[in-house]
């Protein structure tokens, strides 16, 4: 697959995967009237629902990961080059702030901005690295099993990571960047960043490690 087809794919779909988190963020807190439980339902059914579609839109083109995490699985077990996968990394990372910007632009925000909100603690940590454990195990497990269902299932587990994790599941390096680019309600500090994006990525590993075991084909005797 041409290497530009895939930096325009991994990029487009997370700028838009961004536009729907941060754009449905602000819409849910200018109509809830200060309850963030209502806000964030907002916040979660139009992620979960985006994501279905977009996977399905892009998955033919680059597999649609829309997440370094993803990418970061996919070289582990070898589904793809080192070349390949540094593509999708960057397009992802240069998605997902120009889908930030985008929402901006959608709500009359400034551009430019830099999140003041404060996700701190082991708690948070741990958080992440449950969210992206589930989120690699989903897409492992279903693709293994039901690999048409693979969008689906990413909806569906997000959608769910979103309440029962702390840290309302990010799951993304990508996300939680041009997250910190946004103080809106989807927004996080730049300083809150690191420890979420060290636990994504553990997350990740572990979940490579643990499904591969799991899944893997003994062999005949």
């Amino acid at each position: 697959m041409n290497h530009f087809r895939r930096f325009a794919a991994e990029g487009v779909g997370t700028a838009l995967l961004l536009a729907v988190v941060v754009g449905s963020g602000i819409m849910g807190e200018r109509l809830s009237d200060g309850n963030d439980a209502i806000a964030l339902l907002g916040n979660t059914i139009a992620t979960g629902a985006a994501l279905v579609v977009l996977i399905h839109i892009f998955s033919p083109v680059s597999g649609a990961h829309f997440n370094p995490a993803v990418t970061m699985m996919a070289l582990l077990r070898r589904e793809l080059p080192g070349s390949t996968a540094a593509v999708h990394v960057v397009a992802q990372f240069l998605g997902a702030i120009a889908g930030v910007w985008l929402a901006h632009a959608m709500f009359a925000e400034p551009l430019l901005q830099v999140s003041t909100k404060l996700r701190d603690g082991p708690s948070q940590g741990l958080s992440e690295f449950v969210a992206t454990f589930g989120l690699i195990g989903t897409i492992l497990g279903t693709a293994r099993s039901r690999p048409a269902f693979v969008p689906v299932a990413v909806g569906l587990y997000i959608t769910a990571a979103y309440w029962f994790t702390a840290s309302t599941s990010f799951a993304n390096p990508a996300v939680t960047v041009a997250r910190s680019l946004s103080d809106t309600f989807a927004g996080i500090a730049p300083s809150s960043a690191p420890l979420f994006i060290a636990a994504q990525l553990t997350g990740a590993l572990a979940a490579v490690l643990f499904f591969g075991w799991l899944f893997k084909e003994e062999p005949s005797t």
